[in-house]
């Protein structure tokens, strides 16, 4: 089963640059810390990507990438991944078939249309934190937190040239 999806396009005054150059190191880390927070409230995984460009549509990206950085081997099959390509100005959310199987039709809609939204005030960090920190509070409606969890992903910010 294909892991459910959500995209959207963006536009914001950033122009052909190099992926390292979409965020600061400091924002980067602030999108790290709410990747933490998130995945501090559930037994969900969070990653997020960056590309340059893309040559697929995003969500068949997206979704070659979920499966090629192990997304797809979570305990709970409730993996998420914040997918953007930067020079296109794209964006997908995708997670796992354990997600879908229990949350509403519309659940990647609102995360993706606040991501979307502070994307194209210019606010990339300001989008993913939000849209990352909302999946969190979710997923934990659905897969609470235990005891015996483990981060079974890498928490930081993966990059394609």
């Amino acid at each position: 089963m294909e892991p459910k999806h959500c995209f959207g396009f963006f536009f914001i005054q950033i122009g052909l640059m190099e992926v390292e150059a979409f965020l600061s190191e400091e924002q980067e880390k602030e999108v790290v810390q709410s990747i933490r927070e998130a995945e501090s409230n559930t037994s969900g995984e969070i990653r997020v990507h960056f590309e340059k460009s893309l040559d697929l549509d995003p969500i068949k990206r997206a979704q070659e990438l979920f499966y090629h950085l192990g997304m797809d081997k979570t305990q709970f099959k409730n993996g998420v991944l914040f997918y953007v390509a930067v020079d296109d100005h794209k964006f997908a959310i995708i997670g796992d078939e354990g997600i879908d199987k229990v949350v509403p039709d519309d659940f990647w809609e609102s995360i993706k249309d606040e991501v979307i939204n502070e994307f194209k005030k210019g606010n990339p960090t300001q989008g993913l934190v939000l849209g990352i920190l909302h999946a969190g509070e979710k997923l934990k409606e659905y897969f609470p937190y235990g005891d015996k969890d483990e981060n079974e992903l890498s928490d930081e910010i993966s990059k394609r040239h």
